[in-house]
Parts: structure tokens; sequence; C-alpha cells
């Protein structure tokens, strides 16, 4: 037999959780929701895949958007979906919640015939059983005939061929029929029909973790010690104890005569904000350290840490705590008890969730307004040609990128919507430009208030903001810049939107070696850091050594810079590209008016045909590609 791949596969609950994003409101008064992949095991795999272990997991998703959303966003976990099953016939089943206050968190389960109801025996492989070295199973998923008979099928093969067992109590009396709808939130009913059904399973447990009121409802009684012990008399798995804000109690074998004589692991004071999701925060840092053989104490120190982050957050699994994360928060831990309020810990947690991308971005800058404005008015054609020549524009990049990666462009609102959607299609990388053109100090395009247009944008899609900056600049222009960046940047943050900053210093002052680095010092001296800088082709390679040191020093996690092109001739652009050939922080280019702009004035005067100008753009685009790659190899 072949040696586990996985860590652990968790099976059972999954759904779609949209979040109220209003807090303090009963869930009447909810406007706008958040959306996370939800469902305790659904939970477990994300945050135990986030902390570094190899995670499975088994469940059902419908054949629609919601089901394809938990598939991908499992994918970009690392979270194997190899036992999850398509349903056809049913839909992913969904959770309102909602945070009324710091006890009250109104949530409600559409579980009606929903997916992940309906898992069954044959829905459970013995191949991929056995490629765990571990199997968790969730209470919850015992209140149904069907799922529970997977569930023990499950248990069967991982008992025999001797894998660890793990139940997560997670006791919810109205997905086992003892609450109304509006009862999402409660805790505890007591039931002898639930407690027979749970001490069925627990003697199979090598791991058994619960609440306070889950301990109840498995061991039949309120006493919480005597409930313990009638938990160890069925089985001699691991227990462990949950308390909330006194963290957890590790009762490896008999259980003593007080509570607090179990093992315990150190306690993290915070603030409470959100209590959803906490346990599953909590079991996924106990299973990074039991499934790697640590001592008890660090297991619960690890389980109460992230359980700690779980409850300083609003969401579920987006907001749980990665491996890097753990690290240094329990290294330097924080001056602050609501954790989110933590810049540094949130500006870490934001880098190591990031999409992947690849490796570099080649970009065709088509976001110009300005100067397609020009061209129109040289040649005297009407601004309504220019959203149908940017249309155009790519049609040429799909010629080069082919659907293949590492492709992008930067597309506007203004003129390039339409083009916006082509380019989406094609599965480009999309920047988009927020800047008032020319506007110095910096103004943004339309509106200066940019929250609510942020929040229109479509995840994937990076914000743009050209700052024409220069680190001699007098202090009052400065002030103004860095005003409007910090603005932008906060904005980025809270709506979840890549951020790029593109500096332009050279015209408004010399060129050095150290203009462009000195302007990002100041811009992260006040605590902006963008996930990615577009800057000008500088002069040598010590003038782009400068800029990376800076980003080294200041934010190591940096996406990285791309060139910009500056009108410059293709010659240039070349001779630009082999300075940087060697430069690990510059990852692309984003080249704009070298590529469009003889085949905008053709086109724009009627000279050129839709054809002529797609081929002229492409080869351009194709041959700065080419210029580009071969530079680096």
């Amino acid at each position: 037999m072949s040696l586990p791949k996985l860590d652990v596969i968790t099976m059972g609950r999954c759904s779609v959780d949209l979040y109220g994003q209003q807090i303090g409101a009963r869930l009447e008064d909810i406007g706008s929701f958040a959306k996370s992949v939800g469902g305790s095991p659904t939970n477990i795999a994300i945050g135990t895949a986030r902390l570094g272990l190899k995670t499975g997991l088994i469940t059902r998703v419908g054949d629609e958007q919601m089901g394809r959303f938990v598939r991908e966003q499992l994918a970009r976990e690392g979270v194997s979906a190899t036992g999850v099953v398509t349903d056809k016939e049913r839909l992913t089943s969904l959770v309102l919640l909602s945070v009324e206050n710091d006890k009250t968190f109104p949530l409600i389960f559409y579980r009606d015939n929903c997916a992940d109801a309906a898992l069954c025996e044959a829905d459970v492989k013995k191949e991929f059983i056995l490629s765990a070295k571990a199997l968790l199973v969730t209470g919850t998923h015992f209140a149904r005939a069907n799922t529970a008979a997977a569930q023990r099928k499950a248990m069967k093969i991982a008992k025999k061929a001797m894998r660890r067992i793990i139940i997560d109590i997670d006791y919810r009396p109205n997905l086992w029929g003892l609450a109304g709808h509006g009862a999402g939130e409660s805790r505890y009913i007591k039931s002898s029909k639930v407690t027979s059904h749970l001490q069925k399973i627990l003697a199979d447990c090598d791991l058994i973790i619960g609440t306070e009121e889950e301990v109840h409802i498995a061991g039949g009684t309120t006493n919480t010690l005597k409930a313990l012990k009638n938990i160890r008399k069925i089985s001699k798995g691991i227990i462990v104890l949950k308390r909330g804000p006194m963290g957890c109690v590790v009762y490896p074998s008999a259980i003593p005569a007080s509570l607090e004589e179990g093992i315990v692991g150190r306690g993290f004071p915070i603030e409470v904000y959100n209590v959803l999701g906490a346990g599953d925060a909590f079991m996924s840092g106990f299973l990074r350290g039991w499934l790697k053989d640590e001592p008890y104490e660090t297991c619960a120190t690890w389980a109460n840490a992230c359980g700690a982050f779980a409850v300083s957050r609003l969401l579920c699994s987006p907001e749980y705590v990665y491996w890097d994360e753990l690290q240094y928060f329990l290294k330097n831990g924080s001056p602050f008890k609501a954790l989110r309020k933590d810049e540094t810990i949130n500006h870490l947690h934001w880098a190591l969730g990031r999409r992947a991308l690849p490796k570099q971005i080649l970009s065709f800058a088509i976001d110009h307004r300005k100067s397609l404005e020009d061209v129109a008015d040289k040649v005297g054609a009407s601004y309504d040609r220019l959203p149908p020549f940017k249309r155009l524009a790519v049609k040429a990049m799909a010629k080069v990128s082919k659907g293949r990666p590492g492709y992008g462009t930067l597309l506007d609102d203004k003129y390039g919507r339409e083009a916006m959607f082509d380019a989406e299609k094609l599965g480009l990388w999309i920047a988009r430009p927020v800047e008032d053109p020319g506007s110095r100090p910096l103004r943004f395009e339309f509106s200066q208030e940019m929250g609510g247009r942020l929040i229109e944008w479509p995840v994937t899609h990076t914000i743009k903001c050209l700052a024409a900056y220069h680190p001699d600049d007098s202090p009052e222009m400065k002030r103004k810049q860095q005003q409007k960046l910090m603005h932008l940047y906060l904005a980025a943050r809270v709506v979840g939107r890549e951020l790029l900053i593109e500096i332009v210093a050279s015209k408004n002052g010399p060129m050095l070696d150290d203009t462009v680095s000195r302007v990002m010092e100041e811009l992260y001296a006040i605590g902006i850091k963008p996930d990615w800088w577009k800057l000008e082709p500088q002069e040598n390679g010590a003038a782009w050594d400068a800029i990376g040191k800076v980003i080294d020093a200041r934010d190591p996690l940096c996406r990285g810079v791309v060139v910009l092109g500056l009108d410059a001739p293709e010659a240039e652009l070349a001779k630009g590209f082999k300075t940087v050939a060697d430069k690990v922080h510059v990852k692309g280019f984003a080249v704009g008016r070298t590529i469009f702009l003889e085949a905008a004035e053709a086109w724009l005067a009627g000279k050129m045909t839709d054809a002529v100008a797609i081929d002229n753009m492409a080869a351009k685009y194709a041959s700065l590609v080419k210029i580009w790659n071969e530079a680096r190899s």
C-alpha cells in the first residue's frame, strides 16, 4: 500500500455563506452581503490547508455558479476536490448570517434538499480515503440517514487501514430538526436521540473536539465534567474541550477531578467581533499540531491563536490565518485586542491570500483617454469611435496571447467598457485607471469617493493609479499627493482589490539613480503598500537595484514592478528590457502608445481597415513580447 499523500480528509457540510456587511444591524436590516465558502468541514479543509497541511474534502455541490465558486476557491486554497461530487439535481446550500452584537449572530440555513445533504455511501471512494493519514467527520452529518451512512462507510475504511479518525461534534439543533428556521444560532437543545446517535460514533474516534454545549449533547448531561466522563467511558480518544475566551483543555486519558486539571495551551485575550466559524479555525490549528505530532500544549496554543483570529474578523474561511501569519503573531503578538486593526498582520494576511498569478505579466496598455482624444481631434474623428477602437486592440491581444497565461491589459471605464468585457473572456490580467488624466496634484476621475465605485469592480481587476510625483516636489504638493494615494490604498484594502501605483517622475524634475526609489520610500513610510508598482524605464541597473532594495526592506511580499513605455520607440524599449533582464522585482511591462498610436491615427482617419489595424497592433505587441522574452532568457 502506497503512503498517504494527504494529511487529512474532511467530510460533510458545504455551503456558500452570505455575511451581512452592516455590523450591529438585525438580519432583517442588512443591505449588502459578502460571499464566502462555508460549512464546518469545508472551513476546516481550507483552514488546515492555509496552515500547511495537505487536505481533501468529501461533499456535494450543485451544478451551478455557487457550486463552481466553491470548487474554484478550493483549488485556490490547495484543497483536493477529488471527493467533491457535483449534484445535477440539487442546489449548493446557502447560509445567511449577520453580527447583531457581540453575543447575537442570527443565521438562516437554506438547506432544503440541498446538494451536500444528499451525500451518500456511493460518494465515498476507498482509494480517496486511503490517500490521507486522517479522516474528519462532523456531528451534523449524522443527522440524516444517507449522510450518516456515508460517514460511517468512510470511518470503517479509515479504521481498517489504521487511519486516525477525528470528530467535530458540530452540534446545530435546527439541523437535527429540533428548532425552527429562525433559530440557526441556537447552540444547545437537549435531545436523547442526538446523544444516542453521537455516542455510537465516539468509540471509533481518536480525537473528539467540541464546545461545552457540544460535549453536553455528546455526554448526555449539562454537567460538563460528568459529560466528559461519560464520553471517556465510551471512547479512548483524546478529548478537547473548547471554552471560548478561556481557550481549551485537552484530556488525553482519564478525566481529572476538575476541568482545569487537563492540558492547556497559551491563551490570547482579544475582542470578540464574530464567533461564527471560530470553532473551525480552532480545529484547523489543533490539527496542524496534532497531525504533525506536536505536544498537546503546542496543539492547544495554535488552536487558541487560530480561534482568536477568527473571532476578531468578520468572515469564516477567507479570514482564517495562514501559517506564516500565525508564526508572526506567536512570535511578535499584537498591540491590538481587535486583531483586524493590526495593519502589519492585515497586510501579511492580504498578501498571503492574493490569487496566484503567472511569473510575468506582459501588458498591452490601452487605458489612454487624453492621448486618444488628441488623436481623434487631430484627424477630426468623433470620440464615439474610441470604444470600438479599443475593442480592436483587444482582438490584437487575443492574436498574441492565444489564451496563454502571462498576458494583460490596462483598460479604462470611460472608453474601454465593452473592450473590458472582451478582455475578461480572454482571461487577461486587467488593470483599470482611476486618476484624472494629467492631474497634479492627483485627482480621481469621475468621483473623489472611491469605495462605492470600486465595490462594483470584479474582484480580479487591479486598481491602477498614476501619480506625477517627484521626490523634490514641495511639501504641500507631496502632502496632497500622499493624502490622495492613502485614500485610494485604504479603499482598495476595504473592498479587497489589488492596487498598482504608477509613478512618473521624469516630467517634474531630474532623474537620478535614487529618484524613483526615494518616491517609493516616501510612500512606504506613510503606510502605503501597493501590490504592484508601474515605473518608468531607468537609465541603468543601479537605479533598478535601488528600487529593489526599497521593496525588499519595506514590503518583500510586493507582487513586483511592471515597466511602462512612455511612447518610446521599440529600440529604446528593447534597451530598457535588457537593463531589467536580471532584476527579480521586475515582472513585466505595460506598453501602450508604442503599440497602438500608428494604428489609432490611421483607423480613426478612415485610412485603415479593422483587420489591418488589428494586425498592425498585434505585430507590434508580439514584437515587444519577443524582445522581452529574449532578454529574459
